[in-house]
């Protein structure tokens, strides 16, 4: 029996009312007191309600006695269990020697049928490699988060301490799949969801690459996206994802051409604790795992060492990697989408790619058309960038002349629709007018160095052969990357090696892309 007693707020009136208890030699199993109010909880079957507040109505002070379902602390403690309980993600918390305090449902509908008692158990025993006391790693004065293991399965736990009197007690752990954290890195790469209809245009070969996309988004298949450098390569991608069965699981791009091997290996692949110097304590997954029932989009594919496309080549074949400095075999199940603005088939044939590695990426290809080869999409294209830009600066959306919109048909763009984004945001940027003129977008391309003549220098300016060289080669390079915006890609065009165009890069100020 339950008992909430109200009472007047007089000074030993709680003490009156538990003698009461004990003169009768009631069974008392809690109390919690408040002002003017006392909880009880008797266990004494054979009493009824009236028999029980008859002597505690006696004591001067006390106004009512009634009978309650819950003690206060009991029903705090039931709402918060509910709350645990709709939380998706595991939850265990532990004191400050590792021991389990409490759970909630999703943490222990991971443990057998066996582990139904698991509070006051060691949380070590729960947790495999890579960390050798799991506790240590997670007893902090500061939030952190680990790699796990836990009842077989790979998390990244999440831990936040409980501090006392500056103390560390204990502290509360979260267990995030890897799914979950995938979710969470594709939301950051991009906040919109980009589906088939961010594909803008209209004409007859962009309405193809639409109907591809769709027919590709129902096969489970690799796919291999072609083009130039600014076609959108990575929107497609996103648009196949997004109509297909994965489209509630992450979508993760990396661009092959920005790491170096060894990095570019533990990106993808991820390591184990210990695989390097600097490596995170308990190892960190890499994209493959965190991508788990997703999406993949390998960009750029044609920058991959061979080292890699051999474990790339695998990894597709059976879905079967290792992390870096690591003997432990996982499995992820994955899809490729792969992009690349190279001629892959001329580079197999020239044994600069692997063959083998070639046919498991181009099961389905799409070939993105160049900007100036659907000149009909731009007029769509240059309303849509507008409208996005003059949202972002805050201002009103001008609107394009006949004379600039002919003129913005008649550029070649070679940076393709990216180049015509940035542009389209820097006049909008620049705009005091709520109509843009032919004479603003010929000053733009102007500003944006887009077509980039040499400057020439007088007799007096020069100076000795190695500075004249120096500038020459700058103003080269200036001219050309942003037309040919990977190292490899440059070196073809000047025939010369792809260390030599890096080198000359740095050694000129120029950020590698």
């Amino acid at each position: 029996m339950r008992l909430e007693i109200r009472s007047a707020d007089r000074i030993g009136i709680s003490q009156e009312i538990l003698a009461i208890f004990s003169q009768r030699s009631w069974d008392l199993r809690a109390i919690e007191v408040a002002t003017c109010l006392t909880y009880v909880h008797i266990d004494q079957s054979n009493l009824s309600l009236a028999e029980v507040s008859a002597p505690l109505m006696a004591v001067e002070g006390v106004l009512s006695c009634n009978e309650i379902d819950f003690l206060p602390y009991q029903s705090r403690e039931n709402h918060l269990q509910i709350l645990l309980a709709r939380i998706p993600d595991p939850i265990i918390d532990i004191d400050g020697q590792g021991i389990i305090l409490t759970i909630n449902r999703a943490a222990r509908e991971l443990l057998p049928a066996s582990s139904d008692h698991i509070e006051g158990l060691p949380i070590d025993q729960f947790f495999g490699q890579p960390l050798d006391s799991p506790h240590k790693a997670l007893l902090t004065d500061k939030p952190t988060s680990t790699n796990v293991t836990f009842a077989g399965q790979s998390y990244v736990a999440d831990s936040n301490p409980v501090i006392v009197a500056n103390k560390v007690s204990g502290a509360v752990i979260m267990l995030r799949t890897m799914n979950t954290l995938g979710r969470q890195i594709s939301l950051m790469q991009t906040r919109q969801q980009q589906g088939i209809d961010s594909i803008i245009g209209n004409s007859s070969k962009i309405r193809g690459v639409i109907s591809q996309s769709l027919r590709y988004a129902e096969l489970d298949l690799p796919v291999l996206i072609s083009g130039e450098t600014g076609t959108g390569k990575e929107l497609v991608a996103r648009a196949i994802h997004h109509a297909s069965d994965r489209s509630k699981a992450p979508f993760l791009a990396i661009n092959c051409a920005t790491l170096p091997e060894h990095l570019l290996e533990s990106e993808l692949f991820g390591y184990s604790s210990g695989a390097f110097t600097g490596a995170q304590k308990g190892g960190k997954p890499g994209l493959v795992e965190v991508a788990s029932g997703g999406t993949l989009f390998l960009d750029e594919i044609a920058e991959m060492s061979v080292y890699l496309q051999a474990k790339l080549l695998r990894f597709i074949q059976d879905l079967g990697y290792r992390r870096v400095g690591s003997t432990v075999e996982l499995t992820a199940n994955v899809r490729i989408i792969s992009a690349s603005h190279e001629n892959l088939l001329t580079m197999v044939e020239k044994q600069q790619f692997r063959e083998d590695l070639f046919y498991r990426l181009n099961v389905l290809n799409i070939e993105l058309p160049p900007l100036r080869e659907r000149q009909e999409d731009i007029a769509l294209l240059s309303q849509h960038f507008i409208a996005s830009a003059a949202e972002q600066v805050n201002q009103s959306k001008p609107k394009l002349s006949a004379e600039a919109l002919v003129g913005l048909g008649q550029y070649h763009w070679p940076g393709n629709i990216r180049q015509l984004q940035n542009v389209l945001f820097r006049l909008v940027a620049l705009s005091t007018h709520p109509v843009i003129e032919q004479a603003d977008l010929n000053n733009v391309l102007h500003q944006a160095n887009v077509s980039r003549p040499r400057t020439s220098q007088s007799s007096q300016q020069i100076g000795d052969w190695a500075n004249a060289q120096a500038q020459f080669e700058q103003d080269l390079l200036h001219q050309l990357y942003p037309l040919y915006p990977t190292t490899r890609k440059l070196a073809q065009r000047l025939g010369v090696s792809h260390n030599k165009i890096a080198m000359k890069l740095r050694q000129h100020g120029i950020l590698i892309r």
